[in-house]
Formats: C-alpha cells, structure tokens, sequence
C-alpha cells in the first residue's frame, strides 16, 4: 500500500499541493464517519488524530526496533526510516502535515547522498554497500520514497534531523536491496556508510543549494523567461495605441500603450538578470566541511569531487566552497537569492496594479484593457467579472515579501561556525521559488495573452485630458500654459476652447502644435 501512496504522493507535488499527501486524502475519507458516532468512538478518533504522526490516524500494528544513543525506539514495519527520525516525529509535533520539509530537499538529499556513495567509493568505501547507497539514494531523488520524509521544518536549526531521516531511509533500503534486515544497520550503516566523511552541518547547506539551484533554473526562471515574452509581444502589438500617461494617479502627457507595456517587459527583463546572478554564490558547496569546516574526517579532493559528481547528476554546474567556514556559519547566498525574488515580487506587483487598474470597470473605472473573463465574481452582484490573477499574484508578492524578511533575520543569526536556521531559510526561499513560478504561469495563460485594448475609451479620454497643453510649453511659454488648462478645467470646457478664449495662441496654431503623435518621443532640435 504505501508503495502506491507514495507515488500518488508525488504526482500531488507535482500538481502544486505538497501539504497533503495522498495517503492523507485516503485516511481521512475512511475514517469520517456518515452519521454522528458513539462518544466512545469520537474520544478514540480524537485520541489518535491528535498524534498527527504524519497524517496516519492508523498504523500497522507490525513494529520492529530501531537504536540510536538514546536506546530503542520502535518503528512501523512499514516505513524505512529509523530511531532519530521517530525520535523528531514525537517531538516536533508542529504544523504537520503541512510544513514537512519541501520536495526539492528530499530530492537534493538523494542527489547528494548518491554522489557520495560514488566518491566514497574512491576512498575506501565498500563497493557492494556503494552500489546499494546508490540505488537507494536515486529512489530518494526520484520521490519514491517521499512518504519516508515525514518531518517538518521545525526541527533543529541545523537540519540534523532530516539529515539522519535521509540516512535512515537509505539505509535501511539499501539493506533490503541487500537482502538484509531492516534496522539492524548490518551491512550499511546510516552513520558509518551513508553519513561516510560527512556532517548534518556541511551535508544541509550542500542540499540547500542544490535544491535551490534546480528550483530556480528549472521552474522560476522558465516561467518568468515565457511571462517576459508574453509580455512583450502585448507591447509589439500595442505599439501604436496612444493613450494619456498618469502620474501620482492623475493625468500626465501621453504615450504608447505600447511603451507602457515596455517598461513592464523591461522590468522582467532585469528580473531575469538579477536571478541568474545569484546562482553563482548558490553553486558553490558546503560538502567536506563537515562539522565546522575544516574537512575533519574527509581526504584530500573529495569536497571537488563531490561537486563534479553533483554537477554529473543534475547538469548544472556546482563547485566546491572556497572557504567551508563562510558556507556553514552563514547563508548569505540564500539571502542573495530570496532578495532577488523579493525584488522580482515588487516588479510583479507593480505589473499587476497597473493592469488591473487599467481594466477597471467595465463602465465606471478606466477601462483602457479588457481583461479576460474567468469566472463569475461575486455571489450577490449578478455579471460581475473581478480581476482574480491580479489579485491572486499580488497576494503571491505579498507573500514573498514576508518570506523574505523571515529569511533575512534567519540569515543574520549565525553564531560563529554555525547558522542554526536553516530549514526555515530554504523553506521560504523553495516556497518563494514555487509560488512566483506557478503564479506568473497563471498570469500569463489566464490573463496577459487575452489582453486587449479598448480602443475607442482610450481615445476618449485622451481628447479630453488637459495635459496635453504640455506641448503648448515651448510655444507659449509655461504661465499661459497653465493659465489655459486652469481656465479648461474651471469651466469645464476643451483646452482648444480655452485657448481661443484667451486668445494665447491661433487655431492654427493650436492644430499644429498639440497633436497626440508628436508627444511620445523627443524632438528634434533645429538651429
């Protein structure tokens, strides 16, 4: 059974709700009564469900004992992990299911555990043990076995939990490839072959970065390269569209639709460049500092090695830290990397604002775009239609904000060889990664491609902004300039009228001079 659940459990990941695993879903359905039960069942059902021991409200009866140097703990038959993962289990009862450590962790663990397996190989590691490390780290990475990762964020600050959870699961699989039995740490050993020239100190800042290299690479910037190009074809197609301009959200001098839309591609644009360049600090790998970064317990070569043979698995390109003691006492980088999303959240934000602004509606806003109609929008107002992936992207940027400040007081609090906030670091940088990702899809699919402009309420309200007598300034001079508007806006007629009322200028004049089209780029100078 929990073979076929963690596979379900993976294709939920894959489908953007990591919170609840499937087994969890199936739980749940089986064990919500349909009519109100016995009071005795309801104290039963309340009991069991306040363990919360990985969203399981049963487990197998069929246990079997697992050590660690605190004694013997059992463990469900049916799980791979060991004493120091149920140990976690029982003490961090906190937000589970919810906020288990994220998906990418547990496939960065894999990865780099793998890699290990292979150098150590190099450096006295049993081969047969190697070979079974590895097939049992690759299970990992591919989230086989994700429903052996049950433990939450929350936890030691420097991830030693989920360190020895990996290592558990490893090798408690690897000696069933072996034909072993589970638990007795004979032949591979968590600690000894798994864990070999490594510490949870070096071993988590390594999976840090893996996962967030792949995160961003692989999903953010995809997704914000396709928004960008989606984006500008919009400003291509709406280059010739002239439109008032707005400052502090009043009427300013005129320009393109299309210009509009090129500040917006710009903005991205940069938003590209600012997270590429934070990937090359995230590249760089604590492994072989071990516990506080002077390589204890590891030879010569292998903290290279361990980079190349990361770089082998995932095809991006990590190298070792140049100096172990910066890459364990802080995680500058991951600040580095959450700030530059923070910035691309700002950008975002602003984009949105701007479109749902200007779709604003459909009769009483400014209506300049016609935004695409999703779903109905209200459950009083009958065909009300709401800008929904504006709001839903704001709140995205919103949250990246709050992750990011999480982050950088995370970030600030490593006390000499060790920062001990690490899980809550990449937990905000991976969920920043994944929502923005996911969020600026849905713009783009379910928005941005069906702009379209409102022609005809644009040019009305371009012909009756007042500020277009900013062309008027080098012709008349500034005073009657003003003194026009002034006077249009009075009386509430048209700055021509106005003009030809004040007699500051001929209608002639007036005719050649203030013309929309002549007002979107500079001029030419003429001696």
């Amino acid at each position: 059974m929990f073979r076929s659940a963690a596979k379900a459990t993976a294709v939920a990941f894959a489908h953007g709700n990591p919170s609840i695993t499937a087994t969890t879903w199936a739980t749940r359905a089986l064990s919500t009564p349909l009519r109100p039960a016995p009071r005795s069942t309801q104290l039963s059902l309340q009991t069991t469900a306040s363990r919360r021991r990985f969203a399981f409200t049963s487990r197998m009866a069929s246990t079997r004992a697992e050590t660690d140097a605190f004694g013997e703990v059992q463990v469900s038959s049916d799980r791979y992990w060991g004493a120091q993962t149920e140990r976690s289990l029982e003490n961090f009862k906190i937000n589970q299911p919810q906020d288990r450590m994220p998906p990418p962790i547990i496939k960065a663990f894999g990865i780099l555990k793998g890699a290990a397996a292979t150098v150590n190989m190099k450096y006295g590691l049993d081969p047969k043990l190697g070979k079974a490390i590895q097939q049992a780290a690759s299970e990992v990475a591919s989230l086989k076995l994700v429903d052996h990762f049950p433990l939450v964020v929350w936890q030691t600050g420097s991830g030693t939990q989920s360190n020895m959870n990996a290592n558990e699961v490893i090798s408690n699989r690897a000696i069933e490839i072996l034909g072993g039995q589970m638990g007795s740490k004979k032949p591979v050993h968590p600690n000894d072959h798994v864990n070999m020239s490594a510490s949870s100190n070096d071993t988590f800042p390594t999976v840090m970065h893996i996962a967030a290299v792949m995160d961003l690479e692989e999903s953010l910037l995809p997704s914000l390269t396709s928004l960008r190009d989606a984006l500008k074809k919009k400003s291509e197609q709406f280059e010739k569209i002239i439109k008032i301009g707005r400052t502090h959200l009043q009427d300013a001098t005129p320009l393109t639709l299309g210009q509009e839309f090129s500040g917006y591609v710009q903005q991205l644009d940069f938003g590209i460049v600012r997270v590429k360049s934070a990937l090359p600090h995230l590249k760089m790998l604590a492994q072989g500092g071990t516990a506080v970064g002077t390589g204890i317990n590891t030879f010569k070569g292998f903290a290279e090695e361990i980079a190349s043979e990361v770089s082998k698995m995932t095809g991006h390109e990590f190298i070792t830290a140049p100096n172990k003691f910066e890459a364990l006492g802080c995680h500058d980088a991951v600040i580095e990397a959450s700030g530059q999303l923070n910035t691309l959240a700002a950008s975002l934000f602003k984009i949105a604002q701007d479109i749902r602004f200007l779709g604003s509606g459909p009769r009483c806003g400014l209506g300049e775009l016609k935004l695409p109609e999703n779903e109905p929008g209200s459950s009083i107002m009958p065909g009300k239609v709401n800008p929904t992936q504006c709001e839903a992207l704001t709140m995205v940027c919103t949250q990246v904000f709050g992750n990011h400040a999480a982050t950088t007081f995370a970030g600030s609090q490593g006390n000499f060889e060790l920062n001990v906030f690490k899980p809550v670091m990449i937990r905000n940088l991976l969920h920043s990664s994944r929502l923005l990702a996911d969020a600026m899809t849905s713009f783009e699919k379910n928005l941005v491609e069906g702009i379209e402009a409102d022609e005809k309420r644009i040019a009305s309200l371009l012909n009756e902004s007042l500020m277009l007598v900013t062309c008027l300034n080098p012709v008349i001079g500034y005073d009657l300039a003003s003194k026009t508007a002034k006077n249009a806006h009075k009386k509430g007629i048209t700055l021509k009228e106005s003009a030809m009322e004040l007699k500051v200028i001929s209608e002639a004049d007036f005719d050649k001079y203030v013309r929309p089209e002549l007002m979107i780029a500079p001029s030419e100078y003429k001696k």
